[in-house]
């Protein structure tokens, strides 16, 4: 389910702050923008690196891992030029960040 209230209260604080329309319409994309995660880091959210939600189970959570780590391990670009294989390193630093995160935080339920 989205969000809505950030467009609202920004629509309102916007208009009051300002006391004008145009106060209201930037309030409302400040809101919009809060509602659709625009200032959230990915690292507060390790779902989104395997584009899964937080009630994922361990199955789903582990075949995701497996499927990213396999496709973006370094080893496997062995041959590929040096920037594939620092983007791969990369990326793959970020996959094992977020499973240990996911791991971390799960232990804590």
């Amino acid at each position: 389910m989205k969000r809505w209230y950030g467009k609202l209260l920004g629509f309102v604080a916007g208009w009051l702050l300002m006391r004008h329309p145009v106060g209201a319409l930037v309030g409302l994309l400040i809101g919009h923008a809060f509602d659709e995660d625009w200032f959230k880091l990915s690292r507060d959210n390790p779902y989104r690196v395997f584009n899964l939600t937080e009630d994922a189970s361990e199955a789903e959570i582990d075949q995701a891992y497996r499927k990213l780590i396999s496709q973006y391990h370094p080893d496997r670009m062995a041959g590929a030029a040096e920037e594939l294989r620092r983007q791969a390193e990369l990326k793959a630093g970020e996959i094992n960040a977020a499973y240990d995160r996911i791991q971390k935080l799960r232990r804590k339920r």
